[in-house]
């Protein structure tokens, strides 16, 4: 700690010295023990600005990959067009839908029924009698006019309120008015059957209101990939499972219509890029911090070894292998296993690993498998549901296939440990057209992704929607890794830098509130002396006067 030196000047001056000044300074003194803290509490700040910026990063990139292993994510999502929009217009695929192309003919549109009362001149008439309605096979319903219903509309509001199902309304031109009838179900099902013959018009000498029928309610009838098939409603939905689409005129001399489901490849693909882009963003954030400022200073992460631990999570997520498949998980990897495994890559020739004390554990098998050199890799993989094996393929396609005969036991639990076999042939991202770069980053070639996406779409799926995919890894260990975990990697160390500034503040407030107390106790001391040296003179004065005198020398003449 550094001194303060107090300047009265000259003693005798009765000019004293300046307290506030002086106590500055001594406090000034005083709070140079807090700097080591605050310089700590600036550093941990900067990490906390950057580890938030990486949390943000993480969120991004674990919301991409979420796009591609949601089961009804962009992966799910399916396109459609019609060859002939004038006759069938696709409404929506849904994620069962197959991609393929289907045949449509439409031989005739379904058909509402409807009809009409006879007109009369004058809307408020006055009408009496009763109607029956009824629609297809529902049960009749007969309406007996009265004063509150009987003029058209309060005919049509009856016969809306009584669930006929049928929809009547009063329609008026220049020949007059009438009551309009309209079957709520399309098809031949909702046909009406109306008798009025009993309704006259007592304000126009009892004139009678009969019903006449302009349609007849009928079926659509159609033709999909050769079966003729029908629908009671021009909305057609599971004719072509996950496929609905509306009829909007018959066939042009029974032409079929090309109805054309396609997977949602361009979403993949926006997927897929946007995955790789905030890779990218990501890793370049953390090579960053390995470095220096603009200024020459190390960046606010440099040497921690929550950095290099997010280096090594990304790095070995990226590159981990997608399986081919994987045994049953059991608990406790140190189990003791029994039995036999049997493995064949492609067309080559089956190897069956029999287990004894060398190995008769997951890690024991594992490496077994891996020295027998069948083509084929082995990996215990540990998590939250337990440790298991997965197999990764060394070739893709056909001549990559595994087949996995499992006769093996887990006899610490006596549970048998079946095989589950992936639906992927796709083991790695280079399949994806996805390279990963010296400094780790990522780069796409979109155009080998489409093509892939053209030949094994359901490859893709798989590699990033099976169980224990790569999708699915990468997936966990983002959300291990960030801050969207409170047990992630950048939360934690958060977690820690939150804890540790705390302590920081604390121990600045309490130096704070000891520092303020000395201040007003120097305050206090200082002015006293201070008095003190500014009555000097006058006090030297009288005690001069007094010698004086006594003495009679020195005499000092007033005036």
């Amino acid at each position: 700690m550094g001194t303060v030196g107090l300047s009265f000047g000259s003693p005798t001056s009765g000019t004293g010295f300046n307290v506030s000044s002086t106590v500055a300074a001594i406090v000034s003194n005083l709070q140079n023990v807090e700097t080591p803290w605050k310089n700590q509490l600036t550093s941990l700040q900067s990490q906390d600005a950057v580890l938030s910026s990486l949390g943000t990063m993480f969120s991004n990139l674990s919301n991409d990959l979420t796009a591609l292993t949601d089961f009804q994510g962009v992966l799910a999502q399916k396109t459609g067009s019609s060859s002939n929009t004038n006759v069938l217009q696709l409404t929506s695929a849904s994620s069962s839908a197959t991609a393929g192309t289907h045949t449509v003919v439409v031989n005739s549109l379904a058909q509402t029924a409807s009809g009409y009362l006879t007109a009369i001149a004058n809307a408020n008439d006055t009408l009496s009698g009763s109607i029956t309605i009824q629609a297809g096979s529902g049960t009749a319903q007969t309406i007996t006019l009265n004063s509150t219903n009987n003029t058209l509309s309060g005919l049509a509001s009856a016969i809306n309120a009584s669930g006929a199902g049928v929809i009547a309304s009063v329609l008026t031109d220049s020949t007059g008015s009438r009551l309009s009838l309209v079957s709520n179900t399309s098809g031949a099902g909702g046909n009406l059957a109306i008798s009025s013959n009993s309704i006259v018009d007592t304000s126009n000498s009892n004139a009678g209101l009969t019903y006449t029928s302009t349609v007849a309610g009928s079926d659509a009838s159609l033709v999909v990939d050769g079966v003729t098939l029908s629908s009671a409603s021009n909305t057609i939905s599971g004719l072509i499972p996950g496929v609905t689409f509306q009829l909007l005129s018959p066939s042009a001399s029974g032409s079929p219509v090309q109805v054309v489901i396609g997977n949602y490849n361009t979403g993949v693909e926006s997927a897929v890029s946007a995955m790789v882009s905030d890779y990218n963003a990501l890793i370049s954030a953390i090579n960053t911090q390995h470095g220096n400022t603009s200024s020459g200073t190390p960046e606010p992460l440099f040497g921690s070894p929550t950095l290099s631990l997010l280096q090594q999570e990304l790095l070995n997520g990226i590159n981990t292998q997608n399986p081919n498949g994987y045994l049953d998980s059991i608990a406790n990897s140190s189990d003791t296993l029994s039995g036999s495994l049997t493995l064949q890559v492609g067309g080559g020739t089956a190897q069956t690993i029999t287990l004894g004390s060398t190995n008769n554990t997951l890690a024991g098998l594992a490496s077994a498998v891996n020295a027998a050199n069948l083509g084929v890799t082995a990996n215990v993989v540990s998590d939250n549901s337990g440790s298991r094996i997965v197999f990764v393929s060394d070739m893709t396609g056909s001549a990559g296939a595994l087949t996995v005969t499992s006769a093996l036991t887990d006899t610490t639990t006596n549970t048998a440990l079946n095989y589950n076999a992936g639906s992927s042939d796709i083991s790695s991202l280079t399949t994806l057209g996805i390279a990963v770069n010296k400094d780790g980053s990522l780069t796409l070639n979109a155009t080998s992704l489409d093509s892939l996406l053209n030949t094994d779409f359901n490859g893709v799926v798989g590699f990033f929607q099976n169980a224990n995919s790569w999708g699915l890894n990468f997936a966990n260990m983002l959300n291990s890794a960030g801050s969207s975990s409170s047990v992630g990697v950048v939360a934690l160390a958060q977690n820690s830098n939150s804890a540790v500034e705390s302590s920081l503040n604390a121990n600045i407030s309490r130096e704070e509130t000891l520092i303020s107390s000395q201040q007003k106790s120097l305050t206090a001391e200082l002015n006293s002396a201070n008095e003190i040296l500014q009555a000097l003179p006058s006090q030297l004065l009288g005690i001069n006067e007094i010698y004086s005198a006594i003495t009679g020398y020195n005499q000092v003449k007033n005036g």
